[in-house]
């Protein structure tokens, strides 16, 4: 059975609902999904490489954790539960960093990222999900517009840096590193 997303309006208020295949596609389906920036205790992002199946960006590195919200889902429950399915991560508390639209041509999302550090085992479904692998933010400075990375998530990671250095940077986040 099809996924069914909420539409909502630019003031994220839910106005109807959609299956996936409809919002994929026509960016006048605003939809919702959360990510969740999973981080080390040194540091350092995980990044998932995208399964060369997959319908959106083949093969390229992305955000730690990243899904659509199931209808009626809040994004935090989406976050939680996206991270179990794509990580195997259950039983972490998250963090709200931010949220924001994203548009392009192909579709158009209203995102909401946490971040959690975590140092477990990571169990991820290969036929989602290639490979996982964590990087330094100087290894992703190295990335940036090489066609490695999803431009999904240059633009989160844009968005995290600035983030962070409203805060004091990222030696604030990770102190002993």
């Amino acid at each position: 059975m099809e996924e069914l997303f909420d539409i909502v309006d630019d003031q994220d208020r839910v106005v109807g609902q959609a299956p996936r295949s409809a919002c994929h596609g026509n960016p006048g389906l605003i939809h919702r999904v959360a990510h969740v920036l999973v981080f080390n205790s040194a540091g350092q992002l995980l990044l998932q490489k995208r399964s060369a199946a997959k319908d959106v960006q083949p093969g390229r590195w992305d955000t730690s954790v990243g899904g659509h919200l199931d209808s009626g889902e809040d994004y935090y429950a989406g976050a939680l539960r996206e991270m179990a399915e794509e990580l195997g991560i259950v039983g972490q508390e998250l963090d709200h960093l931010y949220s924001y639209p994203h548009r392009n041509a192909f579709e158009s999302e209203n995102v909401t990222t946490f971040w959690v550090r975590y140092d477990g085992d990571l169990r991820f479904d290969p036929q989602e999900i290639e490979a996982v692998a964590f990087y330094s933010s100087a290894e992703i400075a190295q990335m940036l517009g090489s066609g490695i990375l999803t431009p999904n998530f240059e633009h989160e990671w844009s968005l995290f840096l600035q983030w962070a250095e409203r805060r004091g940077g990222l030696r604030s986040l990770f102190p002993d590193v």
